[in-house]
């Protein structure tokens, strides 16, 4: 699993013709942020972008996997896992289990049993708990490196694989992990190619069932829509000792306001309770 051939960049692009490279990219099902609707998660999008342009370097697509563990039962979900097919893919594994399962040891099992070379995900899911442990969890199980939030993969050279990580600001820092490993991708990788609805409709849904224990902690969780976080108050920004004093001190320009000494305390609790309430702080 740990090939010797030696690969680097050239004109024509990543060449990987020589190895025999096993690719596994674990999909989820995304949720759009406005409607809330089922679709392709970015991220995992990315991933199996990267996964694609590694297959075809290789010479042989069917070096890559793409497997999904869950429940996708519901049209929704299927036609959000076909979005993924409707890139150019063959057929999507689906680990079937219950929505309230923990995907964690089905995945590890498949996994340990098919013993990939390089496993691709999301840095984190769009629905559910979108904790972003799942990479983790595996390289726990597996006893695998994980390389968080990949760019891209450059060359693979006597199993070693150079890796561009992204950093915050657009920079990038150059790594060397050896095979087999865990990454998760990026927002800066590569977009993922538009999914057809041809393909996608004669991509064949490979679903086997998985037994799974039930996720308890989750179970007791309570899901509620996100809240506008408050807004914060003006802060005073000054760069020199005299200015900040100056802020400190100065008379308050903005109008409405008022000087409160002689009022009770409770007077004056109701009157900064008012202020935050319309600055919003509050709700």
């Amino acid at each position: 699993m740990q090939p010797d051939s030696s690969t680097a960049l050239d004109d024509k692009g990543l060449d990987l013709t020589e190895l025999d490279l096993k690719i596994v990219s674990l999909i989820s099902i995304g949720k759009h942020p406005t409607s809330g609707r089922a679709r392709r998660a970015e991220q995992d999008g990315r991933a199996v972008e990267l996964g694609m342009v590694l297959a075809e370097a290789t010479g042989d697509k069917q070096n890559l996997t793409v497997i999904h563990a869950g429940d996708s039962q519901l049209e929704a979900q299927q036609a959000a896992l076909r979005s993924y097919a409707g890139m150019g893919l063959g057929a999507v594994r689906v680990l079937q289990m219950r929505d309230s399962a923990d995907a964690i040891n089905p995945l590890s099992e498949y996994l340990y049993k098919h013993a990939p070379d390089i496993i691709l995900t999301g840095v984190h899911a769009e629905s559910g708990e979108s904790s972003g442990m799942v990479p983790y969890l595996l390289g726990e199980a597996l006893g695998w490196p994980v390389v968080p939030r990949i760019a891209n993969i450059v060359s693979i050279k006597n199993g070693v694989a150079e890796i561009l990580q992204a950093l915050p600001r657009g920079q990038r820092r150059a790594l060397a992990v050896r095979l087999p490993f865990i990454a998760s991708v990026d927002n800066a990788a590569p977009a993922p190619r538009q999914s057809a609805f041809g393909p996608a409709s004669r991509a064949l849904m490979d679903q086997k069932v998985s037994q799974s224990d039930v996720d308890g902690v989750r179970n007791a969780w309570s899901e509620l829509p996100a809240r506008k976080r408050p807004k914060r108050l003006k802060v005073v920004k000054a760069k020199t000792g005299a200015a900040r004093l100056k802020a400190a001190t100065a008379k308050p320009q903005g109008a409405g306001g008022k000087v409160m000494k002689e009022q009770s305390a409770a007077e004056q609790a109701q009157a900064i309770f008012d202020l935050l309430l319309e600055e919003g702080v509050l709700r």
